[in-house]
């Protein structure tokens, strides 16, 4: 395999649809649909030709919906932004359906399609047959309220600000405010981003009970009793099942509660506490300065680059690319939807980081992650088809959250002593630590609403304290916060906007951390099956790509034992030096 060794990224050229086609409406999108429809297929040279042209069609329209998106989140408060991507989702989207099924068909029909290399098309074909299986009809117009609809949750969100000495914050912003050594103004920022929050709790509510609906009724329409096992077909968890979930949720409380316990008591002492307050998880002892890596988007664009041209050049010239390109929007302002996100762009190639930064350590963990998301466009973008792109959820997580180990060593750009840096390493490595309580919770819960569909808000309220309890740390005084904890799942986006997209996370992190054991020992050879592995894109299984990287595709407990024993060693290590 030629790996890529510089990022030279170009637009697809189009062989099928006219250089300046614009996607507009559904009248100017049906012609190439039916030619794809009518064309003879009379040879295995014209299949592939055929594949060709349907991959074409389905990146521009992809490009187009997804700068609908971009833009929208980046303004959720511009009218023009948000019935654009409405119009797209409620006018053409359900038109290209039906259409996409039938060349499905079309594709699993032909007779030329058996003697494809099995190797190359194995996991594109299980797709397709998998898409086949999942069409209905009458999920068309459900799914397109659904696309909308989700959007809303970025809508409500971005809206939220709180002021703070007199000024306004986005909530993401205030955040910063909960590492200040004043531990009042900790509580006091606290308490108000949480009161924000509760402020649109009913309006949260309700938006969610309505997605539970009809995403039951999808699931219903396709022959599941219930939308978890819908939606397991639907993402392609055909190397996993829920039992492993179950399992990797009792793993976390058994292998992973007791070291997230040892840091929050190590916290408890470091700032000389009688009671740990969750406003006080974030903070360093009074007279340490938080850490301030950059002050502004550009700051942490440059630093980033530089961080990454150290690791590998290669790494630093698909940043590089993107911002030339005006593929970057960092900070956090108000009106801009919550979270981040690295959005692949079929086309062009070079994909769009979204985030909102406040200058904090955490906004340096998130542009590296998703930066690691962009190299993945990057090395996927000359594979020949645009389905051979579309790689596991997994296998994509595992690519962000190695690029937060791996360029750990070269943090140093972001900071001025080498004191600095040695906490920036310590609070990402509990970071990797406390983050599996956090995705279990959320998967936890998950579970539990689509398997109970017909749940009353009291139930799920009752329920999410439940499962937050049992991941909890008991070194952690949540009294008095009942309220705020009874509506702590309304801040995960995903829940909203991805529904079961978050046990991914636990099992990216346990192959980043099982790279990083590599990186410690060969960083050079660690980096290669990194490449390796990201090079393939969607064209081999989940257990395939993680072999690939030199992984165990394997989240039982002991084998999350044997990798926080190795993070708790690292930890220990930077302890001492």
């Amino acid at each position: 395999m030629i790996m890529n060794t510089a990022a030279v990224i170009q637009k697809l050229p189009r062989h099928f649809l006219p250089a300046d086609f614009v996607v507009k409406d559904w009248a100017t999108l049906e012609p190439y649909f039916k030619n794809l429809d009518e064309r003879v297929i009379n040879s295995l040279t014209s299949l592939e030709q055929w594949l060709k042209d349907a991959s074409e069609l389905e990146a521009v329209i992809s490009e187009d919906a997804c700068w609908r998106q971009i833009r929208m989140t980046c303004d959720t408060e511009n009218k023009e932004l948000e019935e654009a991507f409405t119009f797209f989702m409620m006018e053409i989207q359900p038109q290209v359906q039906p259409w996409s099924d039938k060349l499905n068909k079309k594709l699993l029909d032909c007779p030329f399609t058996k003697e494809l290399d099995p190797e190359k098309y194995f996991t594109y074909l299980r797709n397709v047959k998998k898409n086949i299986d999942l069409f209905r009809e009458a999920n068309i117009p459900i799914q397109a309220d659904l696309n909308v609809m989700q959007q809303q949750f970025g809508v409500i969100a971005g809206k939220m600000t709180v002021q703070v000495n007199g000024q306004e914050y986005t909530l993401q912003q205030a955040a910063k405010f909960l590492e200040d050594p004043n531990r009042e103004l900790r509580e006091e920022v606290y308490r108000k981003i949480n009161d924000r929050r509760l402020a649109d709790k009913k309006q949260l509510n309700d938006l969610y009970s309505n997605l539970l609906k009809k995403r039951h009724q999808v699931a219903l329409n396709t022959g599941f009793t219930n939308y978890r096992d819908f939606r397991f077909a639907e993402l392609g968890r055909f190397d996993y099942s829920k039992e492993d979930c179950f399992q990797f949720h009792e793993a976390v409380k058994l292998h992973v509660m007791p070291l997230v316990n040892l840091i929050y008591e190590a916290k408890k002492k470091k700032l000389g506490l009688d009671s740990l307050r969750p406003w006080d998880v974030e903070a360093e002892p009074a007279g340490i300065q938080p850490l301030r890596p950059f002050k502004t988007g550009e700051e942490l664009t440059e630093k980033t680059i530089a961080c990454f041209s150290k690791l590998r050049p290669f790494f630093a010239e698909c940043l590089q690319q993107m911002k030339a390109m005006g593929h970057l929007d960092l900070e956090s302002r108000k009106g801009k939807a919550p979270g981040g996100y690295n959005c692949p762009l079929a086309e062009s190639g070079a994909p769009f980081i979204f985030m909102n930064a406040a200058g904090q350590l955490d906004d340096v963990t998130t542009m590296v992650h998703e930066g690691g998301h962009a190299i993945h466009s990057f090395l996927s973008h000359d594979l020949e088809l645009n389905g051979f792109k579309e790689y596991p959820t997994e296998i994509a997580e595992v690519a962000s959250m190695s690029m937060e180990l791996f360029s750990m060593d070269h943090w140093d750009v972001f900071f001025d002593s080498e004191e600095e840096l040695l906490r920036a390493k310590e609070q990402q490595l509990e970071r990797v630590i406390t983050i599996f309580p956090w995705i279990a919770t959320i998967d936890k819960f998950q579970h539990w609403v689509f398997e109970n569909p017909w749940h009353t808000e009291e139930e799920r309220a009752a329920k999410w304290l439940t499962i937050l309890d049992e991941f909890s740390s008991p070194v952690i005084d949540f009294s008095g916060l009942e309220e705020y904890r009874r509506y702590g799942w309304q801040r995960q986006l995903h829940l909203f906007e991805v529904p079961f997209y978050y046990i991914e996370y636990g099992i990216a992190q346990l192959g980043a951390i099982g790279l990083w054991m590599q990186y410690k020992k060969n960083p050079n050879a660690a980096v290669e099956n990194y490449i390796k592995a990201l090079d393939l894109g969607g064209t081999r299984t989940l257990p395939e790509l993680f072999g690939a990287a030199g992984l165990r595709f394997d989240f039982s407990p002991a084998h999350i034992s044997k990798l926080m024993g190795f993070v708790q060693e690292e930890m220990l290590a930077l302890a001492k030096s």
